[in-house]
């Protein structure tokens, strides 16, 4: 009769389990969309610049040598290497969870119970052999091992390894990414250096000539051919010109100091080739297919892998709404006397329990847990398609930059020797008095900025050349 009540109990148990195993809300979830356009070009080519490797595509041996000291030195890049040992770490927890514990403990402590309690007054009629009572207060020592276990029946432990992985493999990527931003960054801060020197030349050339133009006003004025008032203008351009000089010279020191801070050292001068400024760059740029995006860019590689980490969150969330099972066992040893501890059968204990728990009631959590897990699922399929959009978007402008560059620079080329060459004709007119002396200040003026131009141009070129070169993925594949 017992048993057959028994027999009931567990199988009204069961169907109870089983029924809130079927209880799991149904979610709506999101699939990326990773269609992009077949090219760039109406004339799509699937040879790709992302694929030289750094050292290949900076040829400067300074430059080659600023970006080794960054890679062993920056810090970012550094922190970014123990957030790889983090998740490392995070798979070896998450891996411990679905195996065996196993454990040894020992114990030892007494206890006095009262004499007039049940407990009491039973062991006080107990002898151990003829003649001997219990001891009161009574000790107690324990030797053994135990073991816990709870069975994957479900496969949520696996699928939370299975997360901690691919986490691990988007900071992997996550460095890598911060490889390519970093080597991007010094060569864009040493073209700018290489710009601002080249215009810190300019000056000091067109200071020459300024001061040259004023001795000539000086013995106009002598002559009475000027007066005071052409004199001061000249002065006063001079003196400008000076000014300028010592911005640019503060600039330098800036960039210079942004180059040291990303090489993770303290201010110091930067070795550079000034003459490297108009030929250090590769003449060609190979764009490649816009699905090859997907597997040079590091922050999309990134975004997938975060997006397939969600997914398996949302199994993991799923599983805590069926029953899990657990197992436990223990065996040793324990006695109220040492003596007697590892005397076998008497002092010898072992367990073996296996437990069903399911929930039943009140479910607000897991649910919670489980519609987060997908609200942030729909979050990483967002941003991976969003992540493939802005690469698509920086190749793209990058190429457009490259192409109106580069007429730009002819033109204003032709712009500069054009303003070089009236800086010599408005001199000769001006000695001659056929032009006065605001035409030469134009002049001069005006053929310094275009010169400046000149140079912005050329670095916003090189800029663009290593901005395609990051943008399509290259710097990171060593």
């Amino acid at each position: 009769m017992f048993r057959n009540r028994l027999y009931k109990y567990i199988g009204i148990s069961c169907m109870a389990l089983a029924y809130t195993a079927c209880q799991v809300p149904v979610l709506v979830g999101k699939t990326e969309n990773k269609t992009v356009p077949a090219g760039y070009t109406s004339s799509p080519d699937s040879t790709n610049s992302a694929t030289v490797q750094w050292r290949s595509y900076f040829t400067d041996p300074s430059l080659v040598a600023l970006i080794d000291t960054a890679l062993k030195n920056n810090q970012e890049l550094n922190i970014t290497l123990q957030e790889i040992e983090v998740a490392r770490n995070e798979i070896r927890a998450r891996k411990g969870e679905y195996l065996p514990f196993v454990g040894v403990k020992g114990a030892a402590g007494f206890e006095k119970v009262g004499r007039y309690t049940s407990r009491g007054a039973s062991e006080a009629n107990i002898e151990i052999k003829p003649g001997k009572e219990t001891p009161d207060p009574l000790p107690d020592f324990l030797l053994g091992a135990y073991a816990t276990w709870e069975v994957d029946i479900w496969h949520k432990l696996h699928n939370a390894k299975k997360a901690a992985v691919s986490r691990y493999l988007a900071t992997v990527e996550g460095r890598n990414f911060v490889v390519t931003t970093l080597i991007a960054e010094i060569a864009n801060a040493y073209y700018e250096l290489l710009a601002l020197d080249n215009q810190l030349e300019i000056v000091k050339q067109n200071i020459e000539i300024q001061t040259n133009a004023l001795e000539i006003v000086k013995a106009q004025k002598e002559a009475t051919r000027v007066t005071e008032l052409a004199v001061r203008k000249f002065e006063a351009e001079v003196l400008n010109t000076r000014s300028l000089q010592y911005d640019i010279q503060q600039r330098i020191t800036e960039t210079e100091n942004r180059i040291n801070f990303l090489l993770g050292r303290y201010p110091q001068p930067v070795a550079r080739n000034v003459q490297a400024f108009n030929n250090a760059m590769p003449g060609a740029i190979h764009a490649g297919l816009p699905s090859q995006l997907l597997a040079n860019r590091p922050d999309i590689k990134r975004a997938e892998l975060e997006l397939a980490a969600a997914r398996l969150d949302i199994q993991v969330a799923k599983a805590q709404f069926y029953p899990s099972l657990g197992i436990s066992a223990s065996i040793g040893y324990q006695a109220f006397n040492p003596a007697y501890l590892l005397r076998t059968p008497q002092s010898l204990l072992y367990s073996l329990a296996g437990e069903l728990v399911a929930p039943l009631v009140n479910k607000n959590a897991i649910k919670a847990t489980y519609f987060n897990a997908n609200a942030k699922q729909i979050q990483a399929a967002y941003h991976y398609e969003r992540t493939i959009l802005n690469a698509y978007v920086e190749v793209a402008n990058q190429l457009a930059k490259i192409n109106n560059l580069e007429k730009s620079y002819d033109l204003k080329s032709k712009q500069v020797e054009a303003l070089t060459q009236s800086i010599t004709i408005s001199n000769d007119l001006f000695k001659s008095a056929r032009a006065d002396y605001m035409e030469v200040l134009m002049t001069q003026r005006d053929a310094l900025e275009s010169k400046f131009e000149l140079i912005e141009t050329k670095k916003q070129q090189m800029n663009a050349m290593v901005n395609i070169y990051q943008a399509l993925g290259g710097g990171w594949n060593q």
